[in-house]
């Protein structure tokens, strides 16, 4: 069996097998040796990804080997401001640490030896949030804020940190560009297609940076190059995956 990728998270994760999204090039990048699972669910926040989490991952056993690695994407969410037409989904910034933290547990608990990447929310086009509300805004206020978001991207940062896991700050990498509002936000918070390849790019580079790439981990089967002409089958019988 191939091993796996879980990209697990909200409608940023949901949305990544879309045409151009980050978890579709991801499956596409390791088209012949990893199988890229989705589990985004969208408008979820940590509380409700923690209260799922056992339901969406298979319960580990010894037949079945562990994923390689699992991309936990959430916060985007959690941080709506909790006096704003998004209240519902708002989860305490104390609350979303230690969600995440449970979550990360969940995952070292049944796969020890998977690689746990961390996203951070991204930046938030305060204005853009107006123009695109997806529920009725009688306020006529952002129901998120860059300030505020910026506070959840620090703190699933710290909670890497904390854990030893790999991060993707979002939030702060995507900001060091001018033009990020309207290069990788659509509606002030879902990606545009650049918005998606600078995902797509940096989960490639932190999956690298661990060891694990289309030059470290071996096809499933052969390639057409490794078959020989005269003798087909050969390929077939001497071939063992890894």
């Amino acid at each position: 069996m191939r091993p796996k990728i879980y990209l697990f998270g909200d409608s940023i994760t949901e949305e990544s097998f879309a045409d151009g999204g980050w978890g579709a090039s991801l499956a596409n990048h390791f088209n012949r040796t990893v199988d890229v699972v989705l589990r985004g669910y969208s408008g979820y926040n940590t509380r409700w990804g923690l209260k799922v989490v056992e339901r969406v991952f298979p319960e580990a056993v010894e037949s079945a080997p562990a994923p390689l690695a699992v991309t936990v994407f959430f916060g985007a969410n959690d941080a709506c401001l909790p006096d704003r037409c998004s209240a519902f989904q708002h989860v305490p910034i104390s609350e979303y640490k230690q969600n995440l933290h449970s979550i990360f547990s969940f995952f070292k608990k049944q796969w020890p030896k998977t690689l746990v990447i961390f996203i951070t929310p991204p930046p938030i086009d305060d204005d853009a949030r107006l123009k695109y509300p997806y529920i009725e805004n009688p306020q006529g206020l952002p129901e998120r804020t860059n300030e505020y978001v910026g506070a959840y991207a620090e703190a699933c940062a710290g909670v890497a940190e904390e854990c030893g896991s790999p991060v993707v700050d979002l939030w702060t990498q995507m900001q060091n560009s001018s033009d990020w509002k309207k290069a990788y936000l659509r509606d002030g918070l879902h990606l545009t297609w650049s918005g998606n390849k600078f995902v797509f790019e940096e989960v490639i580079k932190k999956l690298k940076e661990e060891g694990m790439s289309v030059d470290t981990i071996p096809v499933d089967l052969p390639l057409i190059s490794d078959i020989d002409l005269d003798n087909p089958l050969k390929a077939f019988h001497n071939f063992r995956s890894v």
